[in-house]
This record gives C-alpha cells, sequence and structure tokens, in this order.
C-alpha cells in the first residue's frame, strides 16, 4: 500500500487528523465542530466502497447545530494503518465485535465515555447497530442507513420440548446461503455479489478493472444511485433465488460476469456526468487515486466475514438481544438497498429495535444518500436528535 502523497481538498470547518484508538489503528479521521468545547459527539461510519470523505457534505451542517461530528476512514480503508488488509488475513479483525472496538477505542481517546449518536451507511449501518446493541451505555442513539439491521444471529429455541407449536427456530442465515447457492441452477446462472465479494478474485477484477478504476467507480456510483432511471426498489416476496434474481444485477449478477463488467453496461454519458452535481469528476477522483492506493481488500473482508457461517456463529453470543436506544432508519428511496434481505427491514422496525421511532425514504436519492440528498439527510438526523433522543 503507497502511502498519500497529499491532503484531502475538505471543505471549510472540517480537518483531517491520525488518531491512535487502542485496537491496533492509527485511524484517520475527519472532525467537524471541533473548535468548541463540550459538544455532544456524533460519530459517522461510512460503507463500501466508501471512505470518511463520503460524510464531507454533513458534517459542517451537523457540527454548526452544535456537535463535535467525527468521521474515520473504518479498518481495511483510506488512510487509517494498521491491521492487515489482505485476502489471507486473519479475518477475526474485520468481525462486528472487533470493529465496534475500533469505534469504541477512538471516542474513548477523543475524551467521550458516552457518545450521542452513531449513525452508519451501508456496510457502517450494521456496524453502528452493533454499537448500540452491545454498548448501549456509550451509544445514546443510533441511525441506520441503506442497510437495516435484523437482529443478531439466534439460537435455536424451545427445540428440547419436540413442541413445534413453541419452536422458534432462526434460521435466515442459512435460509439465505440456500438461496444464493441455487441462484446457479437458473437460466441464465446468477451469483450474489456478496459471495463474489468475498472470493479471491474480486479484488484484483475491481483494483484493475478494464475500463479503469475511476471509470469503474463512476458505473458504480450512477447505477446504485437516483440518477439510473432503472431503480424501482419493492419488497421481495421471499428468500428464494427467483425472488433473488429480481434485484439488479449490481446485487445478483451474472454468474460469468465480474463487477466491472456488471455496472460497465450502465456508463453514463459525458453529459450525465457533467450534470452529476452530487459526485463532480473532482470528487470522484478522490475516492479514484485513495483506492487506486489501497486496493479493496480491507473492505472486501468485511463480506467474507458476512458470508462465513463461522462468525454468524460467533455472533450468537448476543442471541435474543435487541436494540433499547432511540434508533431511526434512512434511505434513498431509490435505493434497493433496504429490500435486498427479505424481511431485514420488518424485523428491524418489530424485533430488532425496541424503541424505533421512524423510517424515512428520502425522494431523489438512491444508494448514496448523504451525497446525493445532505440537505435532507441533515434534516432528517437533527429531527430525530431533537425529537426523539433524550440529552446526554
Amino acid at each position: 500500500m503507497n502511502q498519500p502523497s497529499n491532503d484531502l481538498p475538505l471543505p471549510d470547518g472540517i480537518r483531517a487528523r491520525m488518531i491512535d484508538n487502542g485496537n491496533g489503528l492509527s485511524m484517520h479521521v475527519l472532525e467537524a465542530g471541533f473548535d468548541a468545547p463540550d459538544r455532544p459527539c456524533i460519530v459517522l461510519l461510512h460503507g463500501f466502497p466508501e471512505l470518511a470523505y463520503s460524510w464531507r457534505k454533513v458534517m459542517k451542517p451537523l457540527a454548526d447545530a452544535g456537535f463535535h461530528v467525527i468521521a474515520p476512514d473504518q479498518r481495511g480503508y483510506g488512510r487509517t494503518v494498521g491491521g492487515t488488509a489482505l485476502f489471507d488475513s486473519d479475518l477475526d479483525e474485520f468481525t462486528f465485535p472487533n470493529l465496534v472496538r475500533d469505534v469504541l477505542g477512538l471516542v474513548s481517546a477523543l475524551g467521550y465515555r458516552r457518545v450521542a449518536s452513531v449513525i452508519g451507511h451501508d456496510f457502517g449501518s450494521p456496524v453502528a447497530a452493533w454499537c448500540a446493541l452491545i454498548r448501549p451505555d456509550v451509544f445514546a442513539s443510533v441511525v441506520m442507513m441503506s442497510a437495516p439491521f435484523a437482529g443478531p444471529p439466534a439460537f435455536p429455541f424451545n427445540t428440547a420440548k419436540n413442541d413445534a407449536r413453541l419452536a422458534r427456530i432462526e434460521t435466515a442465515p442459512s435460509v439465505m446461503a440456500e438461496a444464493v447457492a441455487a441462484l446457479a441452477l437458473l437460466n441464465p446462472p446468477r451469483k450474489h455479489y456478496q459471495w463474489y465479494y468475498s472470493g479471491a478474485q474480486a479484488n484484483e477484477d475491481m483494483w484493475h478493472a478494464p475500463q479503469g478504476l475511476a471509470a469503474f467507480l463512476r458505473a458504480y456510483y450512477h447505477v446504485k444511485s437516483a440518477d439510473w432511471p432503472g431503480n424501482h426498489p419493492r419488497p421481495l416476496e421471499s428468500v428464494t433465488a427467483d425472488q433473488l434474481a429480481m434485484l439488479p444485477t449490481y446485487y445478483v449478477m451474472n454468474a460469468d460476469a465480474t463487477m466491472p463488467q456488471t455496472v460497465a453496461e450502465y456508463m453514463p454519458d459525458e453529459a450525465s456526468i457533467a450534470a452529476c452535481a452530487w459526485l463532480p469528476d473532482a470528487d470522484l477522483q478522490i475516492y479514484a487515486s485513495e483506492y487506486e492506493r489501497t486496493g479493496f481488500q480491507g473492505g472486501l473482508n468485511w463480506y467474507r466475514c458476512g458470508t462465513d457461517p463461522r462468525f454468524a456463529a460467533a455472533s450468537r453470543t448476543w442471541s435474543g438481544r435487541t436494540i433499547d436506544v432511540p434508533a431511526c432508519f434512512i434511505a434513498g428511496a431509490s435505493d434497493w438497498g433496504y429490500y435486498q434481505r427479505p424481511g431485514d427491514f420488518e424485523a428491524m422496525r418489530v424485533l430488532a429495535c425496541t424503541n424505533f421511532r421512524t423510517a424515512h425514504l428520502i425522494e431523489g436519492a438512491g444508494h448514496w444518500v448523504q451525497q446525493e440528498q445532505p440537505s435532507t439527510v441533515v434534516n432528517r438526523i437533527l429531527r430525530f436528535l431533537r425529537q426523539d433522543v433524550p440529552p446526554i
């Protein structure tokens, strides 16, 4: 991994620095609202393939509302140093409990024993959820964005009585794995992107995309945004291969395609790129230069933990635990992300969170909601914090 060659072009009021989180990382952190003492803290956790930089549009407005806002490059991403980001890495460091330790160590280093809210987008959303579930004494509220959290994997319940009326057997992980395996039997054969991301070839495919890394990212960000007119999300009826195959090909890919090949056919034309106000070329180049330097394997290792049943088994330590702090959910109305795992959106609101307040589906945004519609996202976060979260 090469070292970054220059500073990020950050908006006024946002600074970058490196902070030792006490969990093996020197974390690259963006901050806003750092110039006033004793402010309540908000932590922003990015997803894939993103960076702390993905929060640049919302940090200063949140700071102007009275918060100290921090956004780290998470483990395996960007300018954060430490750990390993190879395919043969020890995946234990990428499990949710350790990712929670990363966040706990960071806020502790910054002098906080309690945080007003932990807010996560995409893969950062379940990290935020696990923070609130494991340490509600530290994280006073949680905002999940784009990726619903259905709760920790559970043990089969009441099976010793052999009474089907009483037994509640949680089979979601195995049912999903069976449905994913059955995708290969469809005509034409398909595959799930998370299992593709878990393979040894995905990093090389994307890092050295034939169309070039910047062009790959442009197409990837475009097709998952509201700019692509094919995004009309709707609930799937069940966890079956036939239903999963209804998802766009950036989620359920053709079996013989790489991700760069999958998104290449959706590459926007020059006029569309010029009209893309939420991600101009100068901003895209920040992502391209960072991923050209690091590759994608650090983030892909997170997916490997998600598709390996060993790590679901380890997470059963928290079987039956719920998120009891105030919680809300935000996504773009054109984002398939909140429906990609059938039942998770409903389970989050009804089962996983005992204090779920509201879900906001924001028009004019797809998956990259805090970049596509930052003002509305800030409005919804502040409304939640002011109306639904007790002061800390």
